[in-house]
Protein backbone atom coordinates (compact mmCIF):
# COMPACT_ATOMS: atom_id res chain seq x y z
CA UNK A 1 0.00 0.00 0.00
CA UNK A 2 1.60 3.70 -1.15
CA UNK A 3 2.24 5.79 2.07
CA UNK A 4 0.07 9.57 1.47
CA UNK A 5 2.38 12.38 2.03
CA UNK A 6 1.85 16.64 3.73
CA UNK A 7 2.18 19.60 1.72
CA UNK A 8 3.28 22.57 3.96
CA UNK A 9 1.23 25.84 3.82
CA UNK A 10 4.19 28.19 3.15
CA UNK A 11 2.46 31.40 2.31
CA UNK A 12 0.36 31.91 5.44
CA UNK A 13 3.43 33.67 7.52
CA UNK A 14 4.16 36.02 4.98
CA UNK A 15 0.21 37.35 4.89
CA UNK A 16 0.16 37.78 8.82
CA UNK A 17 3.47 39.87 8.23
CA UNK A 18 2.43 42.64 5.65
CA UNK A 19 -0.77 43.01 7.73
CA UNK A 20 1.63 44.75 11.28
CA UNK A 21 3.79 46.84 8.34
CA UNK A 22 0.17 49.03 7.88
CA UNK A 23 -1.11 49.06 11.50
CA UNK A 24 2.03 50.80 13.05
CA UNK A 25 2.27 52.74 9.82
CA UNK A 26 -1.32 54.30 10.94
CA UNK A 27 -0.38 54.73 14.75
CA UNK A 28 2.47 56.68 13.40
CA UNK A 29 0.43 58.84 11.42
CA UNK A 30 -2.13 59.83 14.35
CA UNK A 31 0.37 60.43 16.66
CA UNK A 32 2.26 63.09 14.09
CA UNK A 33 -1.13 64.83 13.39
CA UNK A 34 -1.93 64.94 17.61
CA UNK A 35 1.81 66.16 17.76
CA UNK A 36 1.04 68.84 15.48
CA UNK A 37 -2.41 70.23 15.76
CA UNK A 38 -3.31 69.88 19.63
CA UNK A 39 -1.10 72.79 20.53
CA UNK A 40 -2.35 75.23 17.90
CA UNK A 41 -6.03 74.16 18.84
CA UNK A 42 -5.43 75.03 22.59
CA UNK A 43 -3.15 77.95 21.55
CA UNK A 44 -6.37 78.98 19.45
CA UNK A 45 -8.33 78.35 22.35
CA UNK A 46 -6.65 80.52 24.85
CA UNK A 47 -6.21 83.09 22.03
CA UNK A 48 -10.52 83.51 21.98
CA UNK A 49 -10.91 83.57 25.76
CA UNK A 50 -7.78 85.97 26.59
CA UNK A 51 -9.50 88.21 23.11
CA UNK A 52 -13.06 88.26 25.76
CA UNK A 53 -11.55 89.63 28.22
CA UNK A 54 -11.05 93.74 28.24
CA UNK A 55 -10.08 96.06 31.13
CA UNK A 56 -11.00 99.71 32.00
CA UNK A 57 -8.13 101.93 33.02
CA UNK A 58 -8.86 104.97 34.65
CA UNK A 59 -6.58 107.19 36.15
CA UNK A 60 -6.95 108.07 40.39
CA UNK A 61 -8.48 111.49 40.49
CA UNK A 62 -9.06 114.18 43.36
CA UNK A 63 -12.75 114.73 43.76
CA UNK A 64 -15.87 115.04 45.96
CA UNK A 65 -17.91 112.12 47.21
CA UNK A 66 -21.41 112.28 49.06
CA UNK A 67 -23.16 109.72 50.69
CA UNK A 68 -26.94 109.75 51.06
CA UNK A 69 -30.26 108.38 51.65
CA UNK A 70 -32.76 108.97 49.30
CA UNK A 71 -36.81 107.67 49.59
CA UNK A 72 -40.22 108.18 48.72
CA UNK A 73 -42.73 109.16 50.85
CA UNK A 74 -46.20 110.67 50.81
CA UNK A 75 -47.03 114.34 52.74
CA UNK A 76 -49.61 114.95 55.92
CA UNK A 77 -50.76 117.48 57.38
CA UNK A 78 -49.32 118.37 60.64
CA UNK A 79 -52.29 117.20 63.05
CA UNK A 80 -56.07 115.83 61.49
CA UNK A 81 -59.26 115.84 63.34
CA UNK A 82 -62.03 114.33 63.19
CA UNK A 83 -65.19 115.75 64.95
CA UNK A 84 -67.77 113.58 65.35
CA UNK A 85 -71.21 113.18 67.71
CA UNK A 86 -72.07 111.35 70.75
CA UNK A 87 -74.93 111.82 70.97
CA UNK A 88 -78.45 112.16 68.87
CA UNK A 89 -80.09 115.34 68.93
CA UNK A 90 -81.08 118.14 66.51
CA UNK A 91 -78.32 120.76 65.23
CA UNK A 92 -78.84 124.63 66.34
CA UNK A 93 -75.83 126.31 65.39
CA UNK A 94 -73.24 125.30 62.93
CA UNK A 95 -71.49 128.81 62.16
CA UNK A 96 -68.33 127.64 59.98
CA UNK A 97 -68.24 126.34 56.36
CA UNK A 98 -65.15 124.31 54.50
CA UNK A 99 -61.80 126.42 54.50
CA UNK A 100 -62.54 127.93 57.44
CA UNK A 101 -59.60 128.53 59.32
CA UNK A 102 -60.83 127.81 63.36
CA UNK A 103 -58.84 128.46 66.57
CA UNK A 104 -58.62 125.98 69.17
CA UNK A 105 -61.54 125.69 71.38
CA UNK A 106 -63.49 127.97 68.89
CA UNK A 107 -67.61 127.01 69.04
CA UNK A 108 -68.56 124.86 65.71
CA UNK A 109 -71.72 122.97 66.86
CA UNK A 110 -74.24 123.55 69.30
CA UNK A 111 -76.81 120.92 69.66
CA UNK A 112 -80.16 120.73 71.46
CA UNK A 113 -79.48 119.41 75.15
CA UNK A 114 -82.91 119.82 76.66
CA UNK A 115 -82.65 115.90 76.60
CA UNK A 116 -80.37 115.76 79.69
CA UNK A 117 -81.34 119.65 81.60
CA UNK A 118 -83.55 117.95 83.84
CA UNK A 119 -81.16 114.80 84.60
CA UNK A 120 -78.10 117.52 85.36
CA UNK A 121 -80.42 119.05 87.76
CA UNK A 122 -81.86 115.96 89.93
CA UNK A 123 -78.23 114.88 90.28
CA UNK A 124 -77.59 118.70 91.52
CA UNK A 125 -80.63 118.14 94.09
CA UNK A 126 -79.03 114.77 95.20
CA UNK A 127 -75.76 116.04 95.26
CA UNK A 128 -76.64 118.70 98.07
CA UNK A 129 -78.71 115.82 99.68
CA UNK A 130 -75.66 114.20 100.21
CA UNK A 131 -73.37 116.92 101.17
CA UNK A 132 -75.36 117.75 104.22
CA UNK A 133 -75.72 114.27 104.74
CA UNK A 134 -72.10 113.85 105.04
CA UNK A 135 -71.74 117.31 107.01
CA UNK A 136 -73.83 116.05 109.38
CA UNK A 137 -71.52 112.76 110.16
CA UNK A 138 -68.63 115.15 110.47
CA UNK A 139 -70.55 117.14 113.41
CA UNK A 140 -71.52 114.02 115.11
CA UNK A 141 -67.68 113.20 114.81
CA UNK A 142 -66.89 116.32 116.48
CA UNK A 143 -69.16 115.73 119.37
CA UNK A 144 -66.92 112.72 120.32
CA UNK A 145 -64.79 115.76 122.30
CA UNK A 146 -67.41 116.23 125.30
CA UNK A 147 -66.62 119.44 126.24
CA UNK A 148 -67.97 122.28 128.68
CA UNK A 149 -70.14 125.55 128.34
CA UNK A 150 -69.13 127.38 131.01
CA UNK A 151 -65.06 127.76 132.39
CA UNK A 152 -64.68 126.33 135.74
CA UNK A 153 -63.06 123.38 138.24
CA UNK A 154 -64.90 119.94 137.48
CA UNK A 155 -66.04 119.29 140.76
CA UNK A 156 -67.06 115.40 139.91
CA UNK A 157 -66.36 113.39 137.23
CA UNK A 158 -68.76 110.67 136.22
CA UNK A 159 -66.91 108.51 134.27
CA UNK A 160 -64.02 106.16 133.59
CA UNK A 161 -62.23 104.96 130.59
CA UNK A 162 -63.84 102.41 128.73
CA UNK A 163 -67.24 103.00 129.83
CA UNK A 164 -69.86 103.22 127.16
CA UNK A 165 -72.27 106.06 127.26
CA UNK A 166 -75.43 107.08 125.72
CA UNK A 167 -76.78 110.31 124.23
CA UNK A 168 -77.39 113.09 127.07
CA UNK A 169 -75.89 110.89 129.91
CA UNK A 170 -73.66 113.23 132.35
CA UNK A 171 -70.02 113.05 132.07
CA UNK A 172 -69.03 115.67 134.78
CA UNK A 173 -70.07 118.69 136.65
CA UNK A 174 -68.18 122.32 136.52
CA UNK A 175 -68.89 124.55 138.74
CA UNK A 176 -67.25 128.42 138.67
CA UNK A 177 -65.95 129.15 142.39
CA UNK A 178 -63.50 131.71 141.44
CA UNK A 179 -66.81 134.40 141.24
CA UNK A 180 -69.34 133.62 144.12
CA UNK A 181 -72.88 135.96 144.57
CA UNK A 182 -74.28 137.58 147.32
CA UNK A 183 -77.78 137.70 147.25
CA UNK A 184 -79.12 140.63 149.69
CA UNK A 185 -82.16 142.30 150.56
CA UNK A 186 -82.17 145.83 150.23
CA UNK A 187 -85.28 148.54 151.26
CA UNK A 188 -87.48 148.72 147.97
CA UNK A 189 -87.18 152.57 147.68
CA UNK A 190 -83.72 152.05 147.87
CA UNK A 191 -83.31 149.35 145.88
CA UNK A 192 -85.22 151.44 142.91
CA UNK A 193 -82.43 153.26 142.54
CA UNK A 194 -79.53 150.98 142.46
CA UNK A 195 -77.97 149.98 138.71
CA UNK A 196 -76.22 146.72 137.61
CA UNK A 197 -73.07 147.47 137.23
CA UNK A 198 -72.87 149.57 140.77
CA UNK A 199 -70.31 149.29 142.91
CA UNK A 200 -70.90 147.46 146.57
CA UNK A 201 -69.16 146.71 149.38
CA UNK A 202 -69.80 143.68 150.94
CA UNK A 203 -68.84 142.51 155.33
CA UNK A 204 -68.73 139.01 156.11
CA UNK A 205 -70.65 137.43 158.76
CA UNK A 206 -68.12 136.88 161.88
CA UNK A 207 -65.07 137.87 160.67
CA UNK A 208 -65.91 141.35 159.65
CA UNK A 209 -63.99 141.34 156.61
CA UNK A 210 -64.81 143.47 153.86
CA UNK A 211 -64.82 142.93 150.30
CA UNK A 212 -65.96 144.88 146.87
CA UNK A 213 -68.39 143.58 144.82
CA UNK A 214 -70.86 144.82 141.64
CA UNK A 215 -74.45 144.53 141.00
CA UNK A 216 -74.80 142.01 138.61
CA UNK A 217 -79.04 141.64 139.00
CA UNK A 218 -81.71 143.75 140.77
CA UNK A 219 -84.78 142.04 141.35
CA UNK A 220 -88.05 143.43 140.02
CA UNK A 221 -90.39 142.14 142.41
CA UNK A 222 -90.50 143.30 146.05
CA UNK A 223 -90.78 140.80 149.04
CA UNK A 224 -92.02 141.19 152.59
CA UNK A 225 -90.27 141.20 155.17
CA UNK A 226 -90.26 140.94 159.30
CA UNK A 227 -91.61 143.65 160.14
CA UNK A 228 -93.23 144.46 157.13
CA UNK A 229 -90.24 145.69 155.45
CA UNK A 230 -90.86 145.52 151.99
CA UNK A 231 -87.34 144.87 150.01
CA UNK A 232 -85.98 143.91 146.62
CA UNK A 233 -83.35 141.36 146.40
CA UNK A 234 -80.34 142.38 144.87
CA UNK A 235 -77.24 140.00 143.44
CA UNK A 236 -73.64 141.30 144.10
CA UNK A 237 -70.85 139.27 142.45
CA UNK A 238 -67.83 139.16 144.24
CA UNK A 239 -64.34 137.64 143.30
CA UNK A 240 -63.50 134.53 145.78
CA UNK A 241 -60.07 135.41 147.33
CA UNK A 242 -60.05 131.75 148.30
CA UNK A 243 -61.72 131.39 151.59
CA UNK A 244 -65.15 131.64 149.99
CA UNK A 245 -67.71 128.77 150.03
CA UNK A 246 -71.58 128.38 149.89
CA UNK A 247 -73.36 129.10 152.63
CA UNK A 248 -71.18 131.73 154.24
CA UNK A 249 -73.40 134.91 154.66
CA UNK A 250 -72.41 138.48 154.25
CA UNK A 251 -74.07 141.93 154.57
CA UNK A 252 -73.47 144.73 151.64
CA UNK A 253 -73.95 148.32 151.60
CA UNK A 254 -74.55 150.56 147.88
CA UNK A 255 -73.06 154.07 148.84
CA UNK A 256 -74.52 155.08 152.01
CA UNK A 257 -77.37 152.66 152.13
CA UNK A 258 -77.07 149.00 153.73
CA UNK A 259 -78.97 146.60 152.75
CA UNK A 260 -81.92 144.98 155.28
CA UNK A 261 -80.50 141.96 156.12
CA UNK A 262 -77.97 139.32 155.38
CA UNK A 263 -77.14 137.02 152.62
CA UNK A 264 -76.30 133.65 151.68
CA UNK A 265 -73.17 133.01 148.94
CA UNK A 266 -73.63 130.77 146.69
CA UNK A 267 -72.11 129.86 143.21
CA UNK A 268 -72.19 132.32 139.99
CA UNK A 269 -72.89 129.24 137.46
CA UNK A 270 -72.67 125.05 137.55
CA UNK A 271 -72.59 123.51 134.67
CA UNK A 272 -73.26 119.62 134.22
CA UNK A 273 -71.42 118.18 130.68
CA UNK A 274 -73.45 115.45 129.07
CA UNK A 275 -72.72 113.43 126.07
CA UNK A 276 -74.55 114.22 122.87
CA UNK A 277 -73.58 110.93 121.18
CA UNK A 278 -73.85 107.66 122.33
CA UNK A 279 -70.00 105.83 122.90
CA UNK A 280 -67.21 104.54 124.44
CA UNK A 281 -65.11 106.91 126.91
CA UNK A 282 -61.61 106.28 125.61
CA UNK A 283 -59.78 109.46 126.92
CA UNK A 284 -60.19 111.45 129.86
CA UNK A 285 -58.92 114.91 129.33
CA UNK A 286 -59.49 116.23 132.81
CA UNK A 287 -59.74 115.01 136.33
CA UNK A 288 -61.39 116.40 139.42
CA UNK A 289 -60.44 119.95 140.52
CA UNK A 290 -58.86 120.90 137.87
CA UNK A 291 -59.94 124.74 136.38
CA UNK A 292 -61.38 124.35 132.38
CA UNK A 293 -61.97 127.05 129.82
CA UNK A 294 -65.09 127.45 128.46
CA UNK A 295 -65.19 124.85 125.60
CA UNK A 296 -62.59 122.79 126.86
CA UNK A 297 -62.57 118.95 126.34
CA UNK A 298 -63.57 116.82 129.67
CA UNK A 299 -63.51 113.37 127.79
CA UNK A 300 -63.08 111.54 124.32
CA UNK A 301 -65.32 109.37 123.26
CA UNK A 302 -64.79 106.59 120.50
CA UNK A 303 -68.07 105.03 118.33
CA UNK A 304 -67.29 102.52 115.50
CA UNK A 305 -70.87 102.44 114.63
CA UNK A 306 -70.17 106.10 113.54
CA UNK A 307 -66.94 105.51 111.39
CA UNK A 308 -69.10 103.68 109.22
CA UNK A 309 -71.93 106.23 108.69
CA UNK A 310 -68.88 108.57 108.11
CA UNK A 311 -67.69 106.40 105.34
CA UNK A 312 -71.14 105.92 104.02
CA UNK A 313 -71.72 109.24 104.07
CA UNK A 314 -68.55 109.89 102.45
CA UNK A 315 -68.95 107.50 99.24
CA UNK A 316 -72.41 108.39 99.10
CA UNK A 317 -71.41 111.96 98.51
CA UNK A 318 -68.32 110.86 96.07
CA UNK A 319 -71.15 108.77 94.09
CA UNK A 320 -73.66 111.95 94.07
CA UNK A 321 -70.40 114.14 92.65
CA UNK A 322 -69.80 111.40 89.93
CA UNK A 323 -73.44 111.64 88.66
CA UNK A 324 -73.07 115.41 88.61
CA UNK A 325 -69.77 115.13 86.68
CA UNK A 326 -71.23 112.21 84.24
CA UNK A 327 -74.15 114.71 83.67
CA UNK A 328 -71.92 118.18 83.22
CA UNK A 329 -70.08 115.61 80.90
CA UNK A 330 -72.99 114.80 78.57
CA UNK A 331 -74.05 117.98 78.64
CA UNK A 332 -70.87 119.45 77.34
CA UNK A 333 -71.39 117.40 74.14
CA UNK A 334 -74.16 119.28 73.23
CA UNK A 335 -71.03 122.40 73.00
CA UNK A 336 -69.02 120.72 69.81
CA UNK A 337 -65.63 123.27 70.16
CA UNK A 338 -62.83 122.57 67.65
CA UNK A 339 -59.60 120.67 69.08
CA UNK A 340 -57.44 121.87 67.01
CA UNK A 341 -56.17 125.40 65.38
CA UNK A 342 -56.90 124.39 61.76
CA UNK A 343 -58.59 124.65 58.80
CA UNK A 344 -62.11 123.23 57.85
CA UNK A 345 -61.64 120.40 55.00
CA UNK A 346 -64.71 119.09 55.37
CA UNK A 347 -68.40 119.55 56.40
CA UNK A 348 -71.21 117.37 56.61
CA UNK A 349 -73.91 118.37 59.16
CA UNK A 350 -75.26 121.82 59.04
CA UNK A 351 -77.66 123.81 61.20
CA UNK A 352 -81.25 122.53 61.54
CA UNK A 353 -80.23 118.32 60.86
CA UNK A 354 -80.52 115.74 62.99
CA UNK A 355 -76.86 113.95 64.05
CA UNK A 356 -76.46 110.54 64.62
CA UNK A 357 -74.16 108.71 67.47
CA UNK A 358 -70.08 108.65 66.40
CA UNK A 359 -71.47 109.98 62.86
CA UNK A 360 -68.26 112.54 61.62
CA UNK A 361 -69.42 116.21 61.49
CA UNK A 362 -66.40 117.75 60.08
CA UNK A 363 -62.79 117.28 59.11
CA UNK A 364 -60.21 119.80 60.52
CA UNK A 365 -56.27 119.85 59.05
CA UNK A 366 -53.77 121.76 60.68
CA UNK A 367 -51.41 123.11 57.91
CA UNK A 368 -48.80 125.00 59.67
CA UNK A 369 -46.14 122.96 58.35
CA UNK A 370 -46.14 118.64 56.77
CA UNK A 371 -44.55 115.74 57.62
CA UNK A 372 -43.74 112.76 55.84
CA UNK A 373 -42.03 109.54 56.67
CA UNK A 374 -39.62 107.33 55.58
CA UNK A 375 -38.69 103.88 55.97
CA UNK A 376 -34.65 103.17 56.40
CA UNK A 377 -32.78 100.42 56.36
CA UNK A 378 -31.59 98.59 59.43
CA UNK A 379 -27.89 99.15 58.11
CA UNK A 380 -28.80 103.19 57.72
CA UNK A 381 -30.77 104.00 60.42
CA UNK A 382 -27.96 104.48 63.05
CA UNK A 383 -26.40 107.36 60.67
CA UNK A 384 -29.96 108.95 61.25
CA UNK A 385 -30.51 111.43 63.98
CA UNK A 386 -33.22 114.15 65.29
CA UNK A 387 -32.41 117.36 63.17
CA UNK A 388 -30.64 116.56 60.24
CA UNK A 389 -31.57 118.71 57.29
CA UNK A 390 -33.75 116.68 54.76
CA UNK A 391 -34.17 118.08 50.90
CA UNK A 392 -37.56 117.34 49.28
CA UNK A 393 -38.63 117.74 45.62
CA UNK A 394 -42.10 116.86 44.54
CA UNK A 395 -42.71 116.60 40.40
CA UNK A 396 -46.27 119.08 41.51
CA UNK A 397 -44.14 121.83 42.30
CA UNK A 398 -40.94 121.54 39.65
CA UNK A 399 -37.68 123.64 39.80
CA UNK A 400 -38.02 123.60 43.95
CA UNK A 401 -36.33 121.74 47.08
CA UNK A 402 -38.23 122.54 50.13
CA UNK A 403 -35.80 122.10 53.01
CA UNK A 404 -37.19 119.96 55.98
CA UNK A 405 -35.71 118.32 58.65
CA UNK A 406 -35.74 114.56 60.89
CA UNK A 407 -38.47 115.32 63.86
CA UNK A 408 -38.26 111.81 64.91
CA UNK A 409 -36.51 108.46 64.26
CA UNK A 410 -38.57 105.11 65.55
CA UNK A 411 -37.23 102.61 67.51
CA UNK A 412 -39.48 100.23 66.73
CA UNK A 413 -38.81 98.70 63.19
CA UNK A 414 -40.82 96.03 60.68
CA UNK A 415 -39.20 93.09 59.05
CA UNK A 416 -39.62 92.38 55.58
CA UNK A 417 -38.10 89.27 54.03
CA UNK A 418 -35.61 89.34 56.52
CA UNK A 419 -34.64 92.79 56.41
CA UNK A 420 -35.50 95.16 58.96
CA UNK A 421 -36.67 99.04 58.48
CA UNK A 422 -37.45 102.08 61.04
CA UNK A 423 -39.70 105.06 60.65
CA UNK A 424 -37.97 108.26 60.00
CA UNK A 425 -40.19 111.15 60.30
CA UNK A 426 -39.73 114.84 58.65
CA UNK A 427 -40.88 118.06 59.20
CA UNK A 428 -41.23 120.71 56.49
CA UNK A 429 -42.23 124.01 57.46
CA UNK A 430 -41.72 125.70 53.60
CA UNK A 431 -44.48 123.88 52.09
CA UNK A 432 -45.51 126.57 49.98
CA UNK A 433 -47.24 124.57 46.61
CA UNK A 434 -47.38 121.65 48.73
CA UNK A 435 -50.16 119.63 49.47
CA UNK A 436 -50.99 116.61 52.16
CA UNK A 437 -51.22 113.69 50.05
CA UNK A 438 -48.52 114.48 47.34
CA UNK A 439 -45.88 112.03 46.75
CA UNK A 440 -42.13 113.34 47.48
CA UNK A 441 -38.66 112.11 47.07
CA UNK A 442 -36.50 113.18 49.98
CA UNK A 443 -32.40 113.31 50.58
CA UNK A 444 -30.40 112.79 53.82
CA UNK A 445 -27.39 113.64 53.58
CA UNK A 446 -24.77 111.69 55.53
CA UNK A 447 -21.69 112.36 55.04
CA UNK A 448 -19.42 113.91 52.42
CA UNK A 449 -15.61 113.87 51.08
CA UNK A 450 -14.20 117.22 49.59
CA UNK A 451 -11.13 116.73 47.64
CA UNK A 452 -10.01 113.43 47.96
CA UNK A 453 -8.96 110.60 46.15
CA UNK A 454 -11.51 108.25 44.17
CA UNK A 455 -11.84 105.93 42.15
CA UNK A 456 -15.03 104.13 40.27
CA UNK A 457 -17.16 102.14 42.11
CA UNK A 458 -16.30 99.09 39.55
CA UNK A 459 -12.88 99.06 40.19
CA UNK A 460 -12.32 98.17 43.71
CA UNK A 461 -12.37 93.77 44.05
CA UNK A 462 -12.71 91.16 46.88
CA UNK A 463 -10.63 91.99 50.11
CA UNK A 464 -10.29 95.70 49.48
CA UNK A 465 -8.28 95.22 46.27
CA UNK A 466 -7.52 97.53 43.29
CA UNK A 467 -5.94 96.51 40.20
CA UNK A 468 -3.12 98.74 39.21
CA UNK A 469 -1.52 99.75 35.81
CA UNK A 470 2.50 98.24 36.40
CA UNK A 471 3.34 102.40 35.38
CA UNK A 472 1.46 103.58 38.65
CA UNK A 473 3.50 104.56 41.54
CA UNK A 474 1.86 102.25 44.03
CA UNK A 475 2.58 99.25 41.99
CA UNK A 476 5.48 98.95 44.16
CA UNK A 477 3.68 98.30 47.42
CA UNK A 478 1.21 95.09 45.36
CA UNK A 479 1.59 91.77 43.45
CA UNK A 480 2.03 91.33 40.04
CA UNK A 481 -0.17 89.83 38.59
CA UNK A 482 1.22 87.65 35.54
CA UNK A 483 -0.43 86.18 32.06
CA UNK A 484 -0.02 83.42 30.44
CA UNK A 485 3.55 84.92 28.75
CA UNK A 486 5.01 85.56 32.22
CA UNK A 487 3.95 89.55 31.71
CA UNK A 488 2.75 91.58 34.82
CA UNK A 489 1.08 94.40 33.40
CA UNK A 490 -1.10 94.71 36.41
CA UNK A 491 -0.14 94.86 40.22
CA UNK A 492 -3.16 94.23 42.73
CA UNK A 493 -2.78 96.70 45.94
CA UNK A 494 -4.72 96.48 49.11
CA UNK A 495 -6.80 100.16 49.75
CA UNK A 496 -8.32 101.64 52.48
CA UNK A 497 -11.93 103.38 51.52
CA UNK A 498 -14.23 106.13 53.07
CA UNK A 499 -17.28 107.77 51.77
CA UNK A 500 -18.68 106.72 48.63
CA UNK A 501 -22.00 107.15 46.12
CA UNK A 502 -22.89 104.75 43.54
CA UNK A 503 -20.22 105.50 41.11
CA UNK A 504 -17.32 106.63 43.10
CA UNK A 505 -14.91 105.67 46.48
CA UNK A 506 -13.20 107.36 48.56
CA UNK A 507 -9.88 105.85 48.70
CA UNK A 508 -8.13 106.84 52.05
CA UNK A 509 -5.17 105.29 51.91
CA UNK A 510 -3.14 102.73 49.82
CA UNK A 511 -3.43 104.64 45.76
CA UNK A 512 -1.89 107.88 45.15
CA UNK A 513 -2.29 110.53 42.16
CA UNK A 514 -0.60 109.35 39.33
CA UNK A 515 -2.05 105.89 39.71
CA UNK A 516 -4.33 104.36 36.94
CA UNK A 517 -6.79 101.56 38.26
CA UNK A 518 -8.01 99.14 36.20
CA UNK A 519 -11.05 97.07 36.23
CA UNK A 520 -11.95 94.06 34.04
CA UNK A 521 -14.89 94.29 31.62
CA UNK A 522 -15.72 91.07 29.83
CA UNK A 523 -18.14 89.82 27.61
CA UNK A 524 -19.13 86.81 29.82
CA UNK A 525 -19.03 86.65 33.12
CA UNK A 526 -16.86 83.49 33.70
CA UNK A 527 -13.64 84.98 31.14
CA UNK A 528 -11.11 85.63 33.91
CA UNK A 529 -8.30 83.93 32.90
CA UNK A 530 -5.48 85.62 35.77
CA UNK A 531 -7.92 84.20 38.41
CA UNK A 532 -8.79 88.11 39.49
CA UNK A 533 -11.77 89.34 41.74
CA UNK A 534 -14.10 90.42 38.76
CA UNK A 535 -14.88 94.57 39.25
CA UNK A 536 -17.78 96.20 40.64
CA UNK A 537 -17.90 93.78 44.00
CA UNK A 538 -17.63 97.12 45.53
CA UNK A 539 -18.44 95.83 49.60
CA UNK A 540 -17.23 92.11 49.45
CA UNK A 541 -14.71 92.34 52.02
CA UNK A 542 -16.28 94.56 54.46
CA UNK A 543 -18.67 97.10 52.63
CA UNK A 544 -21.84 96.97 51.44
CA UNK A 545 -22.53 96.68 47.45
CA UNK A 546 -23.51 99.86 46.08
CA UNK A 547 -27.31 100.52 44.73
CA UNK A 548 -30.75 101.08 46.15
CA UNK A 549 -32.74 99.93 49.16
CA UNK A 550 -36.15 99.47 48.28
CA UNK A 551 -38.88 99.25 50.94
CA UNK A 552 -36.36 97.01 52.88
CA UNK A 553 -35.19 95.09 50.40
CA UNK A 554 -31.87 95.54 48.54
CA UNK A 555 -32.14 96.49 44.66
CA UNK A 556 -29.79 97.30 41.74
CA UNK A 557 -29.10 100.43 41.11
CA UNK A 558 -30.66 100.35 37.83
CA UNK A 559 -34.05 99.39 38.93
CA UNK A 560 -35.51 102.82 39.03
CA UNK A 561 -35.92 104.03 41.95
CA UNK A 562 -37.12 102.91 45.17
CA UNK A 563 -40.98 102.49 46.42
CA UNK A 564 -43.44 104.54 48.44
CA UNK A 565 -42.32 105.13 51.96
CA UNK A 566 -38.78 103.60 51.57
CA UNK A 567 -35.19 104.79 51.55
CA UNK A 568 -31.94 103.95 49.40
CA UNK A 569 -28.18 105.00 49.60
CA UNK A 570 -25.29 103.74 48.28
CA UNK A 571 -22.30 102.12 50.13
CA UNK A 572 -20.81 104.29 52.57
CA UNK A 573 -18.71 102.28 54.88
CA UNK A 574 -14.99 102.15 55.22
CA UNK A 575 -13.79 99.15 54.38
CA UNK A 576 -10.48 97.74 56.01
CA UNK A 577 -10.43 99.86 58.89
Amino acid sequence: MEEEKMTPAAPAPKKKKKRKWWIWLIVLAVIAAAVYFVPRLIAGNRTQTTQQVEYTEIEVTRGNVTSEITGTGTLDAADSYIVTSLVEATILTADFEEGDIVSEGDVLYTIDPSSVSSNLEQAQISLKQQQRNYNKTLEDRDKLNVTTDEAGRVTSLLVEVGDKVTQGQRIAVVQDTDVMTLEVPFLADEAAGFTVGQSATVTLDGTFETLTGTISKIAAIDSVLTGNRIVRTVAIEVKNPGGLSTGQTATAAVGSMTSADSGTFKLDDETTVTAEISGTVSQLKAKEGDRVEKGGVIAVLKSSDLDDQIQSAKDSLRNAEISMENRRDQLDNYTITSPISGTIIDKYYKAGENTEMNKTLCTIYDLSYLTMTLSVDELDISNIAVGQKVQVTADAVAGKTFEGVVTKVSPVGTNSNGVATYPVTIRIDDKEGLLPGMTVDATIELEAATDVLTIPSAALQRGNRVMVTAASPSAANGKPREDEEGEAKYYMVEVVTGVSDDDTIEIVSGLQEGDTVAYVNATRGDSNPFGFGMGGMGGMGGQRPSGNWSGGQRSDSSSGGSSSGSSSRPSSSRGGQ
